[in-house]
């Protein structure tokens, strides 16, 4: 996840969708609430400690930090130098996870099938759409920022930081961390915090009342989704990042064969079968898992 975090585009979701612990996740966030503070009271540290899955968020949290530090720079070298074997490497990844997580599904109906329809047309959708220009921020534009970015950052398929670009939102919160606008930043977090705890509670009800129905959906958004990591890309429009350099900002896809440069295709063939294979690797740790639980 913490990988996935690093290049713009991926969400680290996914990847959580993709290993299965998702369910987990999302149990482990909705637990946080006011009834954690009355347990604190009443029971003590190691009470809200087991509540909360306090081993399971504190291993994943350790591994995305650790991830972020020691993988950070690496990732930033191929995306500057060998962008097209990055991208292949998380499209095979999250091809293959498309079939994984479909195999979850118990009962394959129609309803299901369209509600996947759905779920990649509208994640299709957003990854095609142009970015706002922004007027300014007030406090309200700047919590419901964070809110839909934290958000996107739990739902398989959108990365949160292209939420923020797609709002207009990306360029004044980076401003206001090197400015450190405190009420910016504070208001932010707060929407963040919000969009976190409510999102993931909606989330873990859908899961419960309708597992197939929801894995449905959340199986299209990757699908959609992989249109934003084709390795092939023509830039329309640039933008300005936080250092000053132009950056892609909108960009369509296009066939290897027309790209303007060497489309390296054996080496992103051989970068997307990579992907598969950790794919592969996961669900292999996930079925032995299985089989030593029962």
């Amino acid at each position: 996840m913490g990988a996935a975090d690093v290049v713009p585009g991926v969400s680290g979701g996914t990847i959580a969708f993709i290993s299965g612990i998702y369910e987990e996740l999302l149990e482990s966030i909705s637990s946080i609430n006011f009834q954690t503070l009355s347990l604190l009271k009443e029971k003590g540290v190691k009470a809200v400690w087991k509540s909360i899955h306090g081993n399971f968020l504190a291993t994943l949290l350790a591994g995305i930090a650790v991830s972020v530090v020691s993988l950070a720079k690496g990732i930033s070298y191929l995306l500057e130098n060998e962008p097209i074997l990055l991208w292949s490497f998380f499209f095979g990844l999250v091809l293959a996870s498309v079939l994984f997580v479909g195999k979850q599904i118990k009962k394959w109906r129609l309803s299901r099938g369209v509600l996947l329809m759905v779920g990649a047309v509208v994640a299709y959708y957003i990854t095609i759409l142009e970015p706002l220009v922004s007027q300014g921020a007030s406090l309200w534009f700047l919590f419901l920022s964070g809110a839909l970015a934290i958000c996107a950052m739990i739902l398989p398929g959108i990365s949160g930081s292209f939420i923020l670009v797609l709002l207009g939102s990306y360029k004044i919160i980076l401003e206001a961390i090197h400015t450190r606008d405190m009420q910016a930043i504070a208001t932010v977090g707060v929407g963040a915090v919000v969009g976190l705890l409510s999102f993931s509670k909606l989330l873990k009800w859908l899961f419960s009342k309708y597992h197939d129905f929801t894995l449905a959906i959340l199986t299209g958004f990757v699908i959609g989704s992989l249109n934003k990591i084709w390795p092939w890309k023509e830039t329309l429009t640039w933008r300005v990042n936080s250092h000053g350099v132009e950056v892609p900002l909108l960009q369509k896809s296009i066939s290897p064969l027309v790209y303007d440069g060497n489309p390296e295709l054996l080496m992103s063939g051989v970068c997307a079968v990579f992907g598969y294979l950790v794919i592969l690797f996961l669900e292999k740790i996930q079925q032995t898992k299985s089989k030593n639980a029962l």
